[in-house]
């Protein structure tokens, strides 16, 4: 629900589209939320141009920002493409302006992605052990980390894949002696989690058999962690 708010708001923000990552699992859980009791963001307007130069629909003025748009019906012509172009909107074969145009839309996210790092961490009571995980293994994850009223094993839950949010990782995971990394699939993000964690002792468990992960499961693989 929260997730979905604020895809609306980063499409806003950063003029991009927005993928909410989703599973059989997820779609087809049904509970009861209390609305009242959510940090509901506030909702982002888009930012319109209110200039009186002549308008460039894809001149941002920073390169860690988005343009903003021309509101509708107004006097000036607003010409976009999907095809290379510069900040005026129309087609380009000048490899400098297309480079930076390139480099703008990969660097507005990637510079920006601390703002945006939605994710839960739950610390544990030893600083032996990390599980990194996302989506609804998410839920086997807590519950492995709880034995009786102890919570040994700290979780830190992904909400935000990409771009990865590599400072929060780094940091929460520099904690931590070992990692383990919880993906119901063969391994796709734990390459991003080894990339970071160069030098740290990082294991992975994986699985696609048709059933959910259990939080049995992940205990035996934090055993050999």
């Amino acid at each position: 629900y929260l997730l979905t708010l604020h895809a609306f708001n980063l499409a806003e923000k950063y003029r991009c589209p927005v993928f909410l990552a989703s599973n059989k699992e997820v779609g087809l859980t049904r509970e009861s939320i209390d609305i009242n009791a959510l940090p509901i963001p506030n909702i982002i307007e888009r930012k319109h141009y209110s200039g009186t130069h002549n308008f460039l629909p894809f001149d941002s003025g920073s390169e860690n920002s988005a343009p903003a748009f021309l509101p509708i019906g107004s006097t000036t012509l607003v010409r976009q493409t999907s095809s290379t172009h510069g900040k005026d909107g129309y087609i380009t074969t000048d490899s400098e302006e297309i480079a930076a145009q390139r480099i703008r839309l990969k660097e507005k996210l990637e510079t920006n992605v601390e703002e945006f790092a939605f994710h839960d961490y739950i610390p544990g009571n030893t600083k032996e052990k990390l599980i990194i995980t996302y989506g609804v293994t998410a839920r086997a994850a807590r519950q492995a980390a709880q034995v009786g009223k102890e919570r040994e094993v700290s979780v830190l839950v992904l909400k935000t894949l990409w771009p990865v949010p590599e400072k929060l990782i780094t940091t929460i995971a520099s904690k931590y002696t070992s990692v383990l990394v919880v993906e119901m699939n063969l391994g796709q993000y734990v390459y991003e989690i080894e990339r970071l964690l160069h030098g740290k002792k990082v294991e992975f468990y994986g699985q696609m058999d048709g059933d959910l992960i259990s939080p049995e499961r992940i205990r035996e693989a934090l055993t050999d962690v």
